[in-house]
């Protein structure tokens, strides 16, 4: 696997690796590497030096640096200097990059790979709002379209999820660059009436993929229609069990689906640290359990799973006690 330091100058490295970890879970072989106001470019390259040794590969390492120019750029030039047919720096460093960069090693095994393809993702990742502050262009890049789209046929589900936070940072970017959806779908009766949360779910859509906001009613119908959806990957988001329920229960053909959080509220406990549930939770997952589903328990991709049998029990016991 690619080994990746983060530089920066201050805790900036530091912060933006707990955030993509907080995106796309924990990493293996990435290291930040900071430059203090008390330190100067030795200190830097000493701890690049000290970070690469960690690392399982070192014959293929990137640096992802804040700052063209700057010191940590400088120090990361000189180390590669030898290893210019392997290691590679990109600088400019932002969320969207580093995430595109953690998602890339698993398809990708070098260095020089994954520098060319993240660019992208990084200036994709500048957005202004509201938009008529974005500058026109002469060719702006069109959204990616499915090869298939518009051919007679169903859609093709790629995950289906229950998430009380819905289109969020983690299912924009760790799941789907996962499954490669073409269309998130949020099913959601209360979400479809507040034009509001439809707007911000529709701009949080990662470049290529659309956002739509349907009630529970509107996908079993959509589920059914054979004729337009061939070739659309769908990623279907719920904000609770009971929606996803009554969607299986309608005739949406889910075989999976992956709980991801559950927000607590007055009423519910909390066997773990993401997910909630009241009685009424726990009945809804007994009905899909019933109805053949499996259930695949984690936040991001990388994440281990957990035993939704184990943790409904947990919270079985848990709710016993405040009676």
């Amino acid at each position: 696997m690619v080994g990746i330091i983060i530089a920066s100058h201050g805790e900036f490295a530091s912060g933006i690796l707990q955030s993509g970890t907080m995106i796309f879970g924990e990493q293996e072989n990435v290291k930040a590497v900071t430059l203090m106001p008390s330190e100067g470019p030795d200190n830097v390259k000493a701890k690049m030096k000290e970070a690469i040794s960690t690392f399982d590969n070192q014959d293929e390492v990137l640096f992802l640096v804040d700052l063209w120019g700057g010191t940590p750029f400088n120090q990361a030039t000189g180390l590669i200097e030898e290893h210019k047919d392997k290691w590679a720096i990109v600088a400019g460093l932002n969320l969207p990059m580093l995430i595109e960069a953690f998602a890339s090693r698993f398809s990708m095994n070098t260095a020089h790979e994954i520098a060319a393809h993240i660019l992208d993702t990084a200036r994709e990742g500048i957005k202004v709002s509201p938009e008529n502050l974005e500058p026109v262009t002469a060719s702006a890049p069109t959204a990616a379209k499915s090869v298939n789209a518009g051919a007679p046929g169903k859609f093709e589900y790629v995950l289906a999820r229950i998430d009380s936070r819905l289109l969020h940072g983690q299912v924009a970017t760790a799941w789907t660059k996962t499954t490669q959806p073409t269309r998130i779908i949020v099913v959601s009766d209360e979400v479809a009436k507040d034009e509001l949360r439809k707007k911000l779910i529709q701009q949080a859509a990662p470049p290529g993929v659309k956002a739509h906001v349907v009630p529970v009613k509107k996908m079993i119908e959509l589920a059914k229609d054979d004729q337009h959806f061939g070739g659309q990957r769908a990623l279907l988001l719920f904000e609770n069990p009971q929606d996803a329920l009554r969607a299986v229960e309608g005739g949406v053909p889910l075989k999976t689906i992956n709980v991801g959080s559950m927000a607590h509220s007055l009423g519910k406990v909390q066997p773990n640290k993401v997910l909630a549930f009241n009685q009424d939770d726990i009945n809804a997952f007994a009905k899909l359990k019933e109805a053949g589903l499996s259930f695949d328990v984690r936040k991001v991709p990388n994440d281990s799973k957990g035993n939704m049998d184990e943790i409904i029990k947990r919270a079985q016991e848990e709710l016993a006690k405040r009676k």
